[in-house]
């Protein structure tokens, strides 16, 4: 069964619906996004009566912003609190500390994020919020001068963004604090089947500008990122389930490995793959099976037979968010067109209306070594070449 909510579902998703039939629960924002698909959705009283006779049913979101209706709707069921587990980056952090004993984390209240609040916690560390969503509120910080600097823009970030997603994607009440995590980034789209048992549907790279660079620009996929992590990848995975004592559970998973091979998680993003529909869509591109499909059928994908047909070629994602410095209203139009010419060979465009949300689309592109200055350039753009 499905939960769709805002911000936005692909087409992509939408034909996986259509092929598979699968339910989709009929809450008013699913009427709005699905309304050309009335005869898969289900009354919200039915689909809980389905659940409710199912122990082990098998439910996706395509946004955090359906974790209310979880919450609310399915308190019978162990799922909110495992829910809970990650989204509350302090107890994450909490189940983790038998793995990772010697980390440094501390939660602090927004309203005490006050100028001495950095003495406290060694540097350079991360601020974010305690419950968050796509890079927003988070921040590095290496000395008194970027604190001050966080902290003003933290003030201005949350009063933008409120209002914009529920309390259960985005919380500003409380702020953690956590040691930095050096090395490469990835995220992982995952999920755990019937028995608990880790299955990797993709693995993908963050890459960044600069050290201090959090932004979510860029994230590819290609033969070599999958082969060199799927292993010790699958073996995490297997740890954080047994401690969560996950079934039947959907993951996105970021975490960084440090050039001594030693992973480090950053976070569990519960019941979704990649947000807006990037990362489990991309799978699709890059190697031609449906994660959707995969999750409700409990496939495993073969991946020494998948990568066996793959070249040096590189799969990313752009993420088109507003870093110009030009608010929205004062935006005439972005230039999609000459974006796209910027590619050799781009896969698929996602226009988003960035006047409800900070970000101008997506865009999948497929790279060959020799053209990957193209990704380069993108990374290092503030995209302000491209507004009218």
């Amino acid at each position: 069964m499905i939960l769709v909510d805002k911000p936005y579902i692909s087409e992509f998703f939408k034909n996986t619906i259509y092929r598979n039939l699968y339910p989709v629960v009929k809450t008013p924002v699913a009427r709005q996004l699905c309304s050309d698909m009335q005869e898969f959705l289900i009354d919200e009283s039915d689909a809980v009566a389905q659940l409710r006779a199912d122990k082990n049913f098998k439910l996706y979101t395509t946004s955090e912003n359906a974790i209310g209706w979880i919450s609310e709707k399915l308190k019978f069921s162990d799922l909110p609190d495992k829910i809970n587990i990650f989204k509350d980056k302090g107890r994450f952090r909490s189940l983790l500390s038998e793995l990772y004993p010697d980390y440094a984390f501390e939660e602090i209240p927004f309203m005490l994020l006050n100028e001495n609040t950095y003495k406290t916690f060694p540097m350079p560390f991360i601020i974010k919020p305690s419950v968050g969503f796509f890079s927003m509120g988070v921040h590095r910080v290496s000395n008194k001068k970027e604190w001050e600097k966080a902290r003003v823009a933290i003030k201005s970030e949350m009063q933008e963004k409120r209002g914009l997603y529920p309390n259960e994607v985005l919380d500003t009440r409380k702020f953690i604090l956590e040691a930095c995590i050096e090395g490469t980034e990835y995220a992982i789209d995952a999920y755990y089947n019937e028995t608990g048992e880790p299955v990797i549907l993709n693995i993908l790279k963050h890459v960044f500008s600069s050290a201090d660079d959090v932004s979510d620009r860029v994230y590819l996929t290609s033969k070599t990122v999958i082969k060199s992590n799927l292993e010790r990848f699958t073996k995490f995975l297997k740890q954080v389930g047994d401690l969560a004592e996950l079934k039947n559970f959907p993951v996105h998973v970021e975490v960084r490995v440090d050039d001594d091979g030693v992973l480090i998680p950053i976070e569990v993003n519960p019941m979704r793959f990649g947000g807006w529909c990037t990362t489990p869509d991309m799978t699709h591109y890059a190697y031609g099976f449906n994660a959707y499909q995969y999750y409700f059928d409990g496939q495993k994908p073969d991946w020494a037979s998948i990568l066996e047909s793959k070249g040096d070629e590189v799969y990313s994602i752009v993420v088109l968010d507003n870093s110009t410095g030009v608010e929205a209203e004062d935006i005439k139009s972005f230039n999609y067109k000459k974006l796209l010419s910027s590619f050799k060979k781009p896969l698929d465009l996602r226009k988003i209306d960035y006047h409800e949300y900070p970000v101008f689309g997506f865009v999948f592109v497929e790279t060959k070594p020799a053209e990957f200055g193209e990704i380069e350039d993108i990374l290092r753009s503030d995209l302000s070449e491209y507004l009218e």
